[in-house]
């Protein structure tokens, strides 16, 4: 199966995460913002750092991307598509997920391993974890304090679209604990924290990342 991994100007966890899809099993593909071509992917990862600078919000000019054009149909098609840090913010931005990220309340930005529950592992990309379960992955970001209407957060927690949560800290203010969501259709999912950082000992925190990468992997093997 091949997962598609987008570079846009300013992505810094690109090679990161196409290197998670092969350690997961899968083949990755390098994807480029400014064509209008997903290559033939089964799936999609929009990865962290600062797309564009940052400028204007994070994600505001990556949205309009040639490529998310492609994304964006793909993943109403029912495609799974990722998003982490700056990809979630991209998400949201793209309204393919509600809400949006903000500045950490601190004002500061904060690296550190972050334990998560799982508050739902019906997704494309949660299938191999449980419900419950709690993993460990580096959380990097200084605008991840997610942010939406109360209406919004009722209705994200009654239809179970809150994927992850922080546990023991909140890092950055997100409302509710807030560290991941998904859409209706549960085939689109970002999160804040870094689960292509722990894929492997040597060089992460464990590797309870890998299995967010699996996850997709399975689920498009059984479609």
């Amino acid at each position: 199966m091949k997962i598609g991994v987008v570079t846009f100007p300013g992505s810094l966890d690109d090679t990161d995460a196409q290197r998670a899809v092969r350690i997961a099993g899968g083949e990755s593909v390098a994807l480029w913002h400014g064509d209008h071509d997903l290559r033939g992917v089964d799936a999609v990862v929009l990865p962290g750092g600062f797309s564009y600078g940052d400028y204007l919000r994070c994600g505001a000019i990556a949205r309009f991307a040639p490529v998310m054009t492609e994304v964006i149909a793909a993943a109403q098609g029912g495609m799974p598509v990722l998003g982490i840090c700056n990809g979630f913010q991209i998400l949201c931005e793209s309204h393919l997920l509600p809400g949006a990220l903000i500045r950490n309340d601190h004002r500061t930005f904060i690296c550190r391993d972050q334990t998560l529950r799982v508050e739902n592992a019906a997704t494309s990309w949660t299938s191999t974890l449980t419900e419950g379960q709690e993993i460990v992955v580096p959380l990097k970001n200084g605008e991840g304090g997610f942010v939406a209407a109360d209406e919004t957060l009722d209705r994200l927690e009654g239809e179970g679209q809150v994927v992850f949560r922080y546990v023991g800290v909140n890092p950055n203010g997100s409302l509710r604990d807030i560290a991941g969501i998904t859409n209706e259709r549960g085939n689109v999912v970002g999160l804040m924290p870094h689960p292509e950082h722990a894929v492997e000992d040597l060089t992460g925190p464990g590797t309870d990342g890998l299995a967010i990468f699996a996850s997709a992997l399975a689920v498009l093997t059984s479609a």
